[in-house]
């Protein structure tokens, strides 16, 4: 199930890429990585619902914006993006 999740988001970020902005690509490419990265950990688990997925990238990303990685700009544009994928992702 959780890769099923994950390959939908995925998805989403792919079908993006053509009509994307440079800001777009960017938050897209941003999180595709903690994505990845909160699947891979959440494998070894026992929850693999999306709300465990969605918690663990936003967790991820809180990390990433407490460690000065993105500007306020770019908090506000990739925490957006991830909100609108996660639940774009659940209506499919």
């Amino acid at each position: 199930m959780i890769a099923e999740f994950e390959a939908r988001i995925l998805a989403l970020i792919d079908d993006m890429v053509d009509t994307a902005g440079d800001d777009e690509l960017f938050a897209s490419g941003y999180l595709r990585g903690h994505l990845t990265l909160a699947v891979a950990e959440l494998e070894h688990g026992s929850d693999h619902s999306p709300e465990a997925v969605y918690a663990n990238v936003s967790s991820s990303l809180e990390k990433a914006i407490q460690a000065g990685e993105l500007s306020p700009r770019d908090q506000a544009l990739v925490l957006g993006m991830w909100d609108t994928l996660f639940k774009q992702a659940q209506e499919k």
